[in-house]
């Protein structure tokens, strides 16, 4: 693996494992919901946003995981929750980036509804996560992770006025 400084000065990697110069980490978020609510989760100690609320689930795609797989993963280890992937709801792919930036924050972001689900959610990393907690969709916390806010806002508009969640959105670029 080779770190390179283009043109802003930031570092990239190459492990020379793809044929092209661009790659992108593959994420699944699973956004639980109930009776207009969606539970978040308050982040802390990840280096990535910690005092903001975000998906109560959410991680990396694993090497040999589809999406899916990786959904009912993350709701099992950040929630304790069983997740059936038929209920798995896709809401929207999102292609987000800094230009220029870490292959790192090159990504691809799957995001799904569960409306079902075995078991009570609860903190299950708590080195990660200071607050779990549903909110209204009409009444979410401040701050959300940007990009994660983009979907929830569309997540509540959803049928309103005639608004679809776009199937796919960027974000970055």
């Amino acid at each position: 693996m080779s770190a390179t400084h283009g043109t802003t000065g930031i570092a990239t990697w190459d492990d020379g494992s793809a044929g092209h110069s661009f790659r992108v980490v593959p994420a699944a978020y699973v956004f639980l919901r109930r009776e207009g609510q969606v539970l978040l989760q308050l982040r802390q100690g990840t280096g990535f946003r910690d005092g903001h609320w975000s998906a109560a689930a959410a991680g990396h795609v694993e090497a040999d995981e589809s999406v899916r797989e990786a959904a009912v993963r993350e709701a099992r280890e950040e929630l304790g929750v069983v997740v059936d992937p038929a209920d798995l709801v896709p809401v929207t792919t999102m292609h987000r980036g800094e230009p220029g930036g870490p292959a790192l924050e090159q990504r691809v972001d799957f995001f799904f509804t569960a409306t079902r689900w075995a078991g009570s959610p609860q903190i299950r990393e708590p080195a990660k996560v200071a607050d779990l907690r549903w909110f209204p969709f009409v009444a979410l916390p401040e701050p959300v992770v940007p990009h994660e806010l983009v979907v929830l806002r569309a997540l509540h508009d959803e049928g309103r006025h005639g608004t679809r969640v776009p199937p796919i959105l960027t974000d970055g670029f």
